[in-house]
């Protein structure tokens, strides 16, 4: 349960910083997104993984770094975390004040770049925090926080809403941020390449 517990604040923090600074339209929103995941990973990545967001733990679980058992589990703290977020944003500045227009974006860009930069970011969680050889280094949540900060920065709200991540789909969904076609396709687009990431690694990586 503590690791659960860990993955719900480590989302709901993730997706709070998505969608307030969507709300107040703040100019830093990438920066400040990769930040917070970036120091959720440091506080909480000895307890749980750190992983808050499914595909992460589906490419964690396919490369033997999460018990199987403990993969539903994961998601569905993960999603718990993102709504939470939604809800606290909410009554945090009233319901009727939080309002968005749901984006569009054309669908082939936006499963081709969901899928890219959700593997690129699965990917260097798996190289980076579970492995013998990166083990022990104090870079791996800088490097998953920027790998976030590429995404956003290259094609977030212009090809895609730069999820890269179900729960943040999910989450940015319920807050009608994004259509909930889109949500579909930008989930699906992440777990596969959740599971694209996991078999690179087993190719690349021989040393265990």
């Amino acid at each position: 349960m503590k690791k659960y517990l860990v993955e719900i604040i480590g989302t709901f923090f993730l997706v709070l910083t998505v969608v307030t600074t969507a709300h107040v339209g703040s100019a830093m929103a990438a920066f400040a997104i990769a930040s917070a995941l970036m120091v959720m990973v440091y506080a909480g990545g000895h307890i749980s993984g750190g992983h808050y967001n499914p595909a992460v733990s589906l490419a964690a679980c396919m490369r033997g770094a999460l018990e199987k058992k403990q993969l539903l589990p994961y998601m569905v703290a993960q999603l718990i975390g993102g709504a939470l977020a939604v809800l606290v944003l909410k009554l945090a500045v009233g319901f009727d004040a939080v309002t968005f227009e749901p984006s569009e974006f054309a669908l082939k860009g936006l499963l081709i770049v969901e899928f890219l930069f959700t593997f690129a970011l699965c990917y260097v969680v798996l190289q980076t925090a579970t492995t013998k050889n990166t083990a022990g280094n104090s870079y791996y949540g800088l490097a998953i926080g920027f790998t976030v900060l590429v995404g956003a920065l290259t094609v977030g709200g212009a090809l895609c809403a730069g999820a890269f991540n179900p729960a943040v789909a999910v989450s940015v969904g319920i807050a009608n941020m994004l259509t909930w076609k889109l949500v579909a396709f930008t989930v699906l687009a992440n777990l596969l390449a959740g599971v694209c990431a996991a078999l690179t690694f087993k190719f690349v990586y021989t040393e265990e």
